[in-house]
């Protein structure tokens, strides 16, 4: 049998299948995203910096970033329910670390932990559905897995404020390594074990070849800056910048930063939900990732660049614009599985690992280098509100570069 042949699931197991997957990536974002609800406490606690601030944050991406290679590798030779089981003990370990911490190096080696233990827990699903799914139920699985992921940053914000009180961000991370043990017996009950093809005299010619397809293949890398600068970017502010804009720029009380943060990711759920709707007809129709990328993207720069010229005077409308921003900039998130289904499927966990591991450099390179960006600009003597639109504008001037660059390197006129 072919690698790039295998069954298609049962409607029914599809479904157990995608809600096993889906808990853990829920529990993966809900990581992600809970540092810019406490980050109140965290910079108030330890005497966090903007700087200190962006690379705790980015110590998750950072974790991320360093399996994504040799993840892709073991995806595609063992199969998402192996690979995703022995990362989630990872996961539960740094946990545990974080909630015992008691320094700011103990707290960022815990973040760094963390990323690398839920670091599978989208590509694994999305290299399962590439074998298992047709090419418009791909596109609808993975905006309905970031749906799922949207649900997890929600639950980051206002219940997470709410519950501080009551029990304190340790014991946050403690139930979080509990609901991550459960998310891993959920995937060893329902997840069906990876079949792998029959031996052929005949192998593929790149069956051996590594990485070396992906990184010859000229659409992966006109996809990479966009995914480098605009979705990771995109993530960066939604999983952190939103929150400390909001209080600096806009003039928000942490409470009311937390309520705008739960409006930007019920808005994105909403927002993913839709496109998992939509995508699969909008393939048919002939609309291609990359076209709804080129005409979706603009509209995001051009909110981004509202945001950084009105600033302060947005007031109490700066959650709205901040959403908006985010929300147009879903268009990008179409690359994802766009970059998936351009190659075989023998390849595509390494080809899906390779782009995430784009994405999710650049969300450690966009978290951290805002803040360097921000104590930057102060050490000028620039108030902070003027900081913060100076790192953002540096921050619009890269996404709009690699929007530039996403048309040019179209040499060859396709969509």
């Amino acid at each position: 049998m072919n690698p790039s042949q295998s069954p298609m699931l049962a409607r029914r197991q599809m479904v157990g299948v995608f809600l096993a997957f889906a808990f853990a990536y829920f529990l993966s974002t809900l990581m992600r995203a809970i540092t810019a609800t406490l980050s109140p406490a965290l910079t108030q606690e330890l005497a966090l910096s903007a700087q200190d601030l962006g690379l705790l944050a980015g110590g998750y991406f950072l974790g991320f970033s360093v399996t994504q290679l040799p993840l892709g590798k073991w995806l595609d030779l063992h199969g998402p329910k192996k690979v995703i089981l022995s990362f989630l003990v990872v996961a539960v370990l740094g946990c545990i670390c974080f909630a015992m911490a008691e320094s700011f190096v103990g707290l960022w080696l815990a973040r760094v932990l963390c990323g690398i233990g839920v670091s599978a827990c989208l590509m694994a699903p999305l290299t399962g559905y590439r074998r298992w799914m047709d090419p418009g139920s791909q596109l609808r699985a993975n905006s309905w897995m970031l749906m799922t992921g949207s649900l997890g940053m929600l639950c980051s914000t206002l219940p997470v404020q709410w519950l501080m009180p009551f029990t304190g961000w340790r014991a946050i991370f403690a139930g979080l390594a509990v609901l991550v043990v459960v998310a891993m017996l959920m995937i060893h009950w329902i997840v069906p074990a990876w079949e792998k093809p029959q031996e052929t005299s005949a192998k593929p010619v790149d069956a051996e070849a590594g990485y070396g397809p992906i990184w010859r293949s000229a659409y992966f890398w006109r996809m990479a800056p966009i995914g480098f600068f605009c979705y990771a970017g995109m993530l960066a502010v939604q999983t952190l910048w939103a929150g400390p804009w909001m209080t600096v720029v806009g003039g928000y009380t942490p409470i009311e930063a937390a309520t705008g943060l739960f409006g930007i990711n019920l808005t994105m759920l909403v927002t993913f939900w839709i496109w998992g709707l939509v995508t699969p007809k909008l393939a048919q129709r002939g609309l291609s990732p990359n076209r709804l990328i080129a005409w979706g993207q603009p509209i995001s720069l051009l909110i981004l660049a509202t945001l950084i010229a009105l600033g302060p005077q947005l007031g109490g409308h700066t959650a709205i614009v901040l959403t908006l921003f985010c929300v147009s900039s879903t268009f990008v998130s179409l690359a994802q599985p766009a970059v998936g289904m351009a190659f075989p499927s023998h390849l595509a966990g390494r080809a899906l690992s390779a782009y995430n591991l784009v994405i999710f450099v650049g969300v450690f390179v966009v978290q951290w280098g805002i803040g360097l960006g921000v104590d930057f600009f102060k050490s000028l003597g620039w108030p902070p509100v003027l900081a913060f639109q100076s790192a953002f504008s540096v921050f619009g001037a890269c996404a709009t570069l690699s929007y530039v660059y996403f048309h040019w390197a179209n040499r060859d006129n396709s969509a």
